[in-house]
């Protein structure tokens, strides 16, 4: 593996010439964002104009950066920890892959926040980010949570004819449970009132494919 090949071909990376043992926040920020987001790489041993430096005694520092994850990182995220020689000079780095237990939050110097990937920097999780983390988390997302609204009070005609266009039959009652439109108690989804014909939900980010299956 070539450094300068993995800082060129992806945009999910950070770069440390050396580990900030007094300011962990300042890259620690940047595996909070790691887990909570697509994943990444965080190399150190690179200068801010990518200039291969290196780190002496690669050992001990490696020993810290996984000390220093597992300290101020809640929950404690998954990482791979690798020392990578090259050009006669070592490197470490740290290989973040996208969590399943989001919100991952850095913990430290009186504060607990959770961090994103904005281009290249990892800046604080507002509301609406942490929502979204936590559904993530928690194995759901915003269109399968239930609404306030019930299924008996609206219509689906629209629905209705587009799937009888492309599954060539009827959409009945229990097909919105199937879906996940609506629970077994009759109350829509965000999903369900999305679709709904008077819509009372404007807003999603909801993908709707129909499929059948025969038998």
């Amino acid at each position: 593996m070539n450094i300068k090949a993995l800082i060129g071909e992806t945009t999910e990376y950070d770069k440390k010439v050396s580990l900030e043992e007094k300011r962990p926040k300042s890259w620690l920020k940047s595996v909070s964002a790691f887990s909570n987001g697509i994943g990444g790489v965080l190399i150190f041993g690179v200068s801010d104009d990518e200039r291969l430096i290196g780190l002496e005694n690669s050992k001990l520092i490696a020993e810290k950066v996984s000390e220093a994850v597992k300290t101020h990182l809640d929950p404690i995220p998954q990482v791979i920890l690798e020392i990578h020689q090259e050009a006669g000079k070592d490197f470490i780095i740290l290989r973040v892959p996208a969590g399943d237990e989001t919100p991952y939050y850095y913990v430290g110097d009186g504060t607990r926040a959770a961090f994103i990937r904005v281009g290249n920097e990892s800046i604080p999780a507002v509301a609406a980010d942490l929502r979204r983390l936590v559904l993530r988390g928690a194995g759901r997302t915003y269109d399968s949570l239930p609404s306030p609204y019930q299924y008996k009070d609206f219509s689906f005609t629209r629905l209705r004819s587009v799937y009888r266009l492309r599954a060539g039959q009827e959409m009945e009652e229990s097909d919105f449970v199937s879906f996940g439109l609506m629970n077994e108690s009759g109350v829509l989804t965000n999903a369900g009132a999305l679709l709904a014909d008077d819509a009372p939900i404007r807003h999603s980010r909801l993908v709707l494919h129909p499929v059948v299956w025969s038998g």
